[in-house]
């Protein structure tokens, strides 16, 4: 349909809808579209991935203090039974009165923890004994729990080893960021109703070892006595050496220049021979 302009021009009424409609056609602006799309996906992708990466690395990180705290807490077990093998009356170690050479100062009280933060000794103890940080009492103490159902027979932990693991050996070539504590106690077996008296020669030990990122790990143990000879039980003493010495025999190095040799340790003598 048309009509006359202002002017006798004729106008034709339909050019609003066809001028809306090339509008409508035109593509002018997509790509900015397709672009943002395209942004926002790589985005996600991106945020996806660094997600990923850091889970990982703090799976891996987790996964390794986890495995060093527990080799720590073992070499505490190792490092204190070699004193314990020293005491002649376990009931001094029961009552408090004796302790391992492996510690860094009077019992109780915090320490500082080489890989960062600090640690309450005494409130350690506490939570091995009737899983409270607070002090316990005796009835806390021989309450039966799932972990504790032994009632009166409830091992009585006291602090026996306690130092960084960095002090393990005296050559100080130890770089650990882990702290040890062993506590030494009454075996649950001994059913006479007195956890503060050992009459059958046998210990339990518990080695925590604290790290980094909250890491914690716990080894118990039991710990008897043997009726052998004073010689027998320096070799027990020196089973590490012993099994230096087996694998020495098993893989002997022959070095250059110099003859074939194997190093051995004898009960009898006690000493060490090279043949």
């Amino acid at each position: 349909m048309e009509h006359l302009g202002t002017e006798g021009h004729t106008v034709s009424s339909d050019r609003p809808i066809r001028t809306w409609r090339a509008r409508w056609r035109d593509e002018s602006g997509i790509a900015l579209i397709v672009a943002l799309m395209s942004l926002l996906l790589m985005s996600a992708l991106g945020a996806a991935l660094i997600l990923t990466t850091t889970t990982e690395t703090k799976i891996a990180s987790n996964y390794t203090a986890a495995e060093e705290g527990l080799y720590s807490a073992d070499a505490g077990v190792e490092r204190s039974m070699q004193d314990l093998l020293t005491v002649p009356d376990w009931n001094t170690i029961l009552a408090g009165a004796t302790t391992s050479a492996f510690i860094d100062g009077s019992s109780g009280g915090s320490r500082t923890l080489p890989g960062g933060g600090s640690l309450n000794l005494t409130q350690v103890v506490n939570m091995a004994n009737c899983g409270k940080l607070d002090s316990c009492s005796a009835a806390d103490m021989t309450a039966i729990t799932a972990d504790r159902p032994w009632g009166a027979n409830n091992p009585r932990w006291q602090l026996y080893a306690y130092s960084s693991m960095n002090d393990v050996i005296p050559t100080g070539t130890v770089n650990s960021p882990f702290y040890i504590v062993v506590m030494v106690a009454d075996d649950a077996a001994e059913i006479d109703g007195d956890p503060t008296k050992d009459t059958n020669g046998v210990l339990a030990m518990r080695a925590e070892a604290f790290g980094p990122g909250n890491a914690h790990k716990v080894i118990e143990v039991t710990v008897a006595r043997t009726d052998a000879t004073e010689l027998e039980r320096g070799y027990i003493g020196q089973r590490g050496q012993d099994e230096q010495n087996r694998r020495a025999r098993k893989a002997a190095v022959q070095t250059t220049g110099k003859s074939l040799t194997t190093s051995g340790f004898t009960i009898a003598t006690g000493g060490k021979m090279v043949m």
